[in-house]
Parts: structure tokens; sequence; C-alpha cells
């Protein structure tokens, strides 16, 4: 996997996350819309934070600036 998510749209995606999860953990709403909060807000954190989102690679969308590998191992 290599990284297709630039650093301003981890950040962005990160921070939506949160607040999607947290909206539907603290906020009253229908049964269903917090499944739905639940899992965009899962989604967006999760392709933020491994820096790869697998609808742009279909797209052909690319907003990394290098062609740097999603995950580094530390040796």
């Amino acid at each position: 996997m290599t990284c297709n998510l630039g650093g301003t749209e981890r950040a962005i995606r990160v921070a939506v996350g949160m607040g999607l999860i947290g909206g539907a953990l603290f906020v009253e709403q229908p049964g269903w819309g917090v499944g739905v909060m639940l899992v965009v807000g899962g989604i967006a954190m999760l392709t933020g934070l491994i820096g790869f989102c697998p609808a742009w690679k279909l797209f052909g969308v690319n907003t990394c600036r290098t062609g740097m590998p999603a995950r580094q191992e530390d040796h």
C-alpha cells in the first residue's frame, strides 16, 4: 500500500472521525444515526491514521506529495 493521502487531508480525516464518533456517543439521536456516525467516523479515522484510502485509489486520486509507503516500519 502506498500513501495516497496528504498530511492536511489525514489530519482533517482524523479530526472529522473523532467528531463523528464523539457525536455518536454524546448527542441524542435515533439508533440508526448512532450506527451511521460510528461507521463513517471509524472509516474516516482509520484512513487518516494509515494514510491510505481505497476509494481514492479506485478513482485515481492522490493527495500525497511523495509515493511514500503508508506505514514505515522502525528498524
